[in-house]
């Protein structure tokens, strides 16, 4: 039997806690846990969609998501959805990203065998409601995969660099190189990468004027270097 190229991701799922009954149950939930993951993938939005993105796939398809029967309701979806576990889910999705990126060939990482990840907030779209702001996400993407390797809600009384702080020591750096855009250039954010083995690329704009000038000035030539006496002999 040939040796699958990347980690499973049933396997993963299957240390996700069943918050279910065991009375009743007729479907593992590393099926049902998958056939989420896939039909958010194809763009599903909501416990009707993703059922009907499940019945809508050949048989082999849902075999191999781990259904042994006809695919749930999306009423089953709903109520395993709103009882499961956020933190025990997202750790299992977690731990099936860093692997999967791990066992990527050392020619696809970075230059020196760096894998780069991008650090990055977005608000969630459609998470606005009447009573809550729209979701403002943070989260750590391995850019050669596309994978998202951890991510954390940004509360109203914090902002993304406390939040990014908490978010990285989380996650193996070692390896890695964290890019950012210029908000996260901060000097506390970045001595947390490097101790954690990590390597870092950030952006560097007004927010930090003295690095910036330190920059321009380093790259800048003298005003004397447009003419070189040894440069005209």
């Amino acid at each position: 039997m040939a040796t699958p190229l990347h980690p499973c991701l049933l396997d993963y799922l299957n240390t996700v806690p069943d918050p279910r009954s065991a009375h009743g149950r007729r479907h593992s939930l590393s099926a049902m846990l998958a056939a989420v993951c896939c039909a958010i993938l194809c763009g599903a939005r909501g416990f009707k969609p993703i059922a009907q993105w499940v019945h809508d796939q050949e048989i082999g398809l849902i075999h191999a998501l781990g259904f042994t029967r006809t695919p749930p309701r999306w009423g089953a979806f709903r109520k395993l959805l709103l009882d499961l576990d956020p933190i025990a889910f997202e750790a299992a999705l977690c731990g099936w990203a860093e692997d999967c990126t791990a066992a990527l060939p050392q020619e696809r990482k970075g230059a020196g065998g760096l894998e780069p990840a991008a650090l990055d907030g977005k608000t969630a779209r459609g998470s606005i409601s009447q009573h809550r702001k729209a979701i403002h996400l943070l989260s750590v993407m391995a850019q050669r995969s596309g994978l998202t390797l951890i991510q954390s809600e940004v509360g109203e009384k914090t902002n993304e660099h406390k939040s990014a702080l908490d978010l990285l020591r989380g996650l193996v750096l070692k390896g890695r190189v964290v890019t950012a855009d210029a908000m996260f250039c901060q000097r506390d954010l970045c001595q947390a990468i490097v101790k954690q083995e990590g390597h870092y690329f950030v952006a560097v704009k007004e927010n930090q004027p003295g690095l910036l000038r330190d920059i321009q000035d380093a790259f800048t030539p003298p005003p004397d270097a447009a003419f070189s006496p040894s440069a005209a002999q």
